[in-house]
């Protein structure tokens, strides 16, 4: 399915995806303002988020990636540069094994290399949030109001135990291509990414962002924009570098 999408900006194509139960517009406003004025940004509603409706929830990942694929053939943008936190990050790791040509490179954050010893309390945790959350009137007036899809079956997504991709984040072996992880200090489940990743593939770049948690992103903005630029740029000096050689 053809995304509902925001494009913004000239230049290479930069495409920023939002955690769950958020948009692109709603949460990346920060990012759009300071990359636009150089890239070319894209903010997709993720299936079943904002207004990407679908009746269709199975498959998930899989499902997402193919939809950033049919979009940007829509956008007629051939590779682009692919940054997405938790469950946007999820998708862009499964869009980029799955599509590796379409992408120049590749910013996580908010994502498990392993499953923790712990997760089955974890999960448990999370399905009393989403408890809470569906009992909070405030919340639901604003969900309702920027998701034209059912939002509540987004949060059934986690019900299941084995919902989490753990079999796509706990290799970034075979990516050939510059990858940024970049997490915060306070989430240690995230930060073991760190030290995991680049041991196993030398286009990996890590980043551990004092006073931020889950969502580096919005904790700290100022220098995840920053770095993320950074590594953009210089990932695309190092290949001038090595055509030259």
């Amino acid at each position: 399915m053809i995304l509902h999408t925001e494009v913004s900006g000239t230049g290479e194509a930069l495409v920023f995806l939002h955690t769950g139960l958020q948009t692109g517009k709603t949460e990346l406003s920060i990012q759009k303002e300071y990359f636009e004025k150089k890239y070319k940004v894209i903010l997709p509603d993720l299936r079943g988020h904002g207004q990407s409706a679908t009746n269709d929830y199975s498959n998930y990942f899989h499902n997402a990636a193919t939809d950033l694929f049919e979009t940007l053939a829509e956008l007629e943008i051939k590779s682009a540069h692919i940054a997405g936190c938790s469950l946007g990050a999820l998708v862009g790791l499964t869009f980029a094994k799955t599509y590796p040509e379409k992408i120049i490179t590749l910013t996580l954050s908010g994502i498990m290399s392993e499953k923790p010893s712990d997760w089955e309390s974890l999960n448990k945790t999370d399905k009393e949030s989403a408890s809470t959350l569906l009992n909070n009137s405030e919340a639901i007036n604003y969900f309702d109001t920027i998701h034209k899809d059912d939002w509540r079956k987004l949060l059934k997504l986690t019900e299941e135990p084995d919902w989490y991709p753990f079999s796509q984040t706990v290799d970034l072996s075979a990516l050939n291509f510059p990858i940024l992880y970049i997490v915060g200090e306070n989430n240690p489940r995230e930060t073991a990414g760190t030290l995991k990743y680049p041991e196993n593939n030398k286009n990996v770049h890590v980043s551990i962002i004092p006073f931020a948690g889950h969502t580096v992103h919005l904790d700290q903005p100022e220098i995840y924009n920053s770095i993320v630029d950074k590594f953009i740029i210089n990932s695309l000096n190092q290949e001038e570098v090595e055509e030259q050689i």
